[in-house]
């Protein structure tokens, strides 16, 4: 890991005053994972990646597709059975207790760890991740979080959010801009930008994914995500650092939502993103976002932050 001094700092700083933002891509989910594992469908080992996940849906439905493109085999399905059958498969996969990355657990000891020593300690985090994994790292730590969720179909009304409080039932967020339920001074709130599976239940009905080519189209057709998601968290985004976790130039739906959100400026404080081996393209498509790339594996930049996290000084 070749990661300066001067990083770490800058992080811990953003922590300390409260303007760190992670954003958590499917890579969160893999950095513990050893190469010569792979998810198996049956004893769901692990959680699985994009191509794991394509690779099944097209065998389980004997799609007419060769791509291992997720969305693509996710559209086949939808489109020649319907979204109940895809959305019964995928619950199937999430809808079960799969063990926290070492992420997680740094994410869900931090507001802990900040509050002792005299700091804010409640986050805001951006997932496009649909299992509750991080919600039950936060949970196991003894820590309360709202989770706020994208609608993608009905039930509820497609393109709205959802926000969970702690022991109670969803609220639709109807009028984003007017919205004042959120906590985000007192705890921590997971944005679910993909949507969530809905665990302990037997059927799909109240889950929702981004997960196929329409659902991508919806995304890109709404003019403004931000004019969806409550003010303040659109207030928190305009003066806050981001940090990227387990993305890469691939994951063309970061680019939906950057572009959603943030159009074609650059973000205005700044912010970074972890990847292991990028190549130029990577660099060049975060250098024009205005976010420095820096190489390491986020198990082992995770370690590192958590240690640098351990020794800040007391407020």
């Amino acid at each position: 890991m070749r990661i300066p001094d001067s990083h770490f700092t800058a992080v811990t700083n953003a922590f300390r005053r409260g303007r760190l933002i992670a954003f958590l891509g499917a890579g969160v989910n893999l950095c513990d994972r050893p190469d010569s594992v792979s998810w198996n469908s049956r004893t769901r080992n692990c959680l699985p990646n994009g191509s794991e996940l394509a690779e099944y849906i097209r065998e389980e439905f004997g799609c007419d597709c060769s791509a291992a493109d997720l969305a693509r085999v996710s559209q086949y399905v939808a489109v020649t059975e319907g979204p109940g059958p895809l959305y019964g498969q995928l619950h199937g996969i999430f809808d079960h207790d799969y063990e926290p990355t070492s992420i997680h657990r740094l994410l869900a000891s931090l507001p802990a760890a900040l509050r002792q020593k005299g700091y804010p300690s409640s986050q805001l985090i951006v997932t496009t991740n649909y299992d509750d994994v991080l919600e039950r790292a936060f949970a196991a730590a003894g820590e309360s979080i709202d989770v706020v969720t994208y609608v993608a179909d009905p039930p509820h009304q497609r393109g709205k959010f959802l926000h969970i409080k702690p022991g109670e039932k969803p609220f639709l967020i109807d009028v984003p801009n007017q919205y004042r339920d959120l906590a985000l001074g007192e705890r921590s709130t997971v944005l679910k930008i993909h949507g969530t599976v809905v665990r302990n239940t037997a059927t799909a009905d109240d889950d929702s994914y981004v997960i196929t080519e329409d659902h991508y189209i919806d995304y890109l057709a709404r003019t403004d995500l931000a004019k969806l998601i409550p003010t303040a968290i659109v207030s928190q985004f305009s003066r806050s650092n981001f940090l990227f976790l387990g993305y890469g130039l691939r994951d063309w739906n970061l680019r939906v939502i950057l572009n959603r959100i943030w159009g074609e400026q650059k973000l205005a404080y700044a912010s970074w993103a972890i990847q292991l081996h990028p190549d130029d393209l990577d660099r060049r498509f975060w250098m024009r976002r205005g976010v420095e790339i820096l190489e390491a594996g986020l198990s082992e930049y995770g370690g590192a932050l958590k240690e640098r996290i351990e020794t800040l000084a007391p407020a």
